[in-house]
């Protein structure tokens, strides 16, 4: 997986390629926990990410439950299969999703 960061402000822009699994997913966690500070407004990109796993929707739902704290978290270019493991698990009712 990489991890590839924009920040503009306070919004950063968060790109995330290949898979979000177990082996990752603490890679993503360290990341938003040292960029989330000033953040209102996050984006995920899952333009590139090919799969997600339990671990995965683990760190996007820390993810949420801070920015709701502070401000707005959306996830865009989700891809058909990312999309149905949203959709089964709920997490489609949970993030909000472009």
């Amino acid at each position: 997986m990489e991890i590839h960061k924009e920040q503009s402000g306070n919004e950063l822009v968060i790109k995330v390629e290949g898979r979000l699994d177990t082996l990752s997913a603490p890679g993503l966690e360290a990341e938003l926990k040292r960029s989330l500070g000033e953040t209102e407004n996050l984006i995920f990109d899952f333009g590139s990410l090919e799969y997600i796993s339990s671990a995965g929707l683990r760190v996007m739902l820390a993810a949420q439950k801070a920015m709701n704290k502070q401000g707005k978290m959306i996830v865009k270019n989700v891809n058909e299969s990312v999309h149905e493991i949203f959709e089964i698990t709920g997490f489609v009712d949970i993030l909000t999703i472009e």
